[in-house]
């Protein structure tokens, strides 16, 4: 009989803390150690073959990673996870284990840049081919798809346009060619978006962000759906070597106990600053899953259990004026990475995205003059008066340069 469900808060402070057995902590111990030690020969030939439980070196498993791999595991409601140094580690091994010479996948435009830029300039050298369009648009996916394509890579919300991809009618797709779907969730989290219950065969998450919640780590996490899944790319991450090192996974373990109260702040505060920036007469224009008029808002009714609390929005005067905003305000911090506590300001196109061609940036959105807002948990009262007062200065100064004769 399946175990009921708890409510998210209670599953992320529990998952993956059972009872210590040798003293009871209550906090998962930190299992600093390269290797583990055998009790017989016979042993250590069955962990090697597979037929014995245990550990045998930490690249290829350590308790205090389990830990954290099976929360997140439940979190997501999937078969089994993998636990990574990174969320580049996590996303080159899932290309690592499935893209081979002569396969061809599909992916979002407006990817994190990394993930894109992997594709096309290394695993091309290795005969793999690969699109990158428009996916909030379903159609541009279907007319993509080749009979040599292998995967359907999405990233629902978007970095850093924040445009959504509907994940159900992806599994449609992937189904009904044969695809495997693979959905970068680093945005939604588990708390506002489950692919895998949406029909995703792989999640991925920059476990640096929202799931560790307080910019201290870099790490990252492959959840799988299926045990096949698992084993495959736990040989491909043992032979990749992308581990985490097990005090990092502890780290992540501790903050993802307060993912749900670290998220639901921000994401409140996120719908706040995006009607300030809405209303203000700076402002050219603003994306945000939570506005109203936001134009894929049944999506995210359908598809997500929150908005999330990460916007984006261009100001009048393109990216001159932009970077004066970035470089004025005094609560937000800028820098790039989102998911902390601390709100972060940051300009993809020259930073998170500046590995892309200049081309391909403009034709998925990535604009100059965009500006990526990554809320974080202060008190909302503080970050309006921040962001406010930087774009008063703007709007003062473009009444001044208006005034001024020619």
């Amino acid at each position: 009989m399946a175990k009921e469900r708890r409510g998210f808060d209670t599953e992320a402070v529990h998952a993956g803390t059972p009872p210590d057995p040798l003293f009871g902590a209550v906090s998962v111990p930190i299992y600093q150690t390269s290797t583990f030690a055998f009790e017989s020969v016979d042993q250590g030939a069955g962990r090697f073959a597979g037929t014995e439980p245990g550990y045998i070196y930490t690249r290829m498993g350590n308790p205090t990673v389990a830990a954290l791999e099976d929360a997140v595991t439940l979190l997501e409601g999937g078969h089994g996870a993998l636990a990574t140094s990174s969320g580049m580690a996590a996303i080159v091994t899932v290309f690592f284990t499935y893209l081979q010479a002569g396969s061809h996948m599909v992916g979002t435009d407006s990817v994190y840049g990394p993930s894109r830029v992997v594709v096309e300039k290394y695993f091309s050298r290795f005969g793999v081919e690969s699109s990158f369009v428009d996916t909030s648009d379903v159609s541009n996916i279907r007319a993509a798809i080749r009979p040599e394509t292998t995967m359907l890579y999405i990233e629902t919300p978007e970095n850093p346009t924040i445009r959504l991809t509907d994940i159900k009618a992806c599994t449609e797709i992937a189904e009904d060619r044969g695809l495997l779907l693979v959905v970068d969730n680093t945005f939604a989290t588990p708390l506002l978006q489950r692919p895998i219950e949406l029909g995703a065969d792989i999640v991925v998450h920059s476990m640096t962000k929202f799931l560790n919640g307080h910019a201290d780590v870099v790490a990252g996490i492959i959840v799988t759906s299926t045990d096949d899944q698992f084993r495959k790319l736990r040989a491909g991450l043992n032979h990749h070597g992308g581990c985490i090192d097990p005090h990092q996974a502890w780290l992540v373990h501790r903050g993802l106990k307060t993912l749900g109260l670290r998220l639901r702040q921000a994401q409140s505060n996120a719908m706040a600053l995006s009607e300030l920036l809405h209303d203000h007469p700076a402002v050219e224009w603003v994306r945000y899953p939570g506005a109203p008029d936001h134009p894929q808002r049944d999506l995210v009714e359908r598809q997500m259990d929150g908005p999330g609390a990460v916007l984006c929005f261009g100001v009048h005067g393109g990216l001159a004026a932009g970077k004066r905003l970035m470089e004025t305000v005094q609560l937000a911090t800028l820098a790039v990475s989102l998911g902390g506590v601390e709100t972060l300001i940051e300009h993809p196109a020259s930073m998170t995205h500046a590995s892309m061609a200049h081309e391909a940036r403009e034709a998925a959105g990535i604009t100059d003059g965009l500006i990526r807002l990554a809320v974080g948990c202060e008190a909302e009262a503080d970050l309006l008066a921040d962001i406010a007062a930087a774009l008063d200065g703007l709007s003062d100064q473009h009444l001044e340069t208006a005034g001024t004769p020619s």
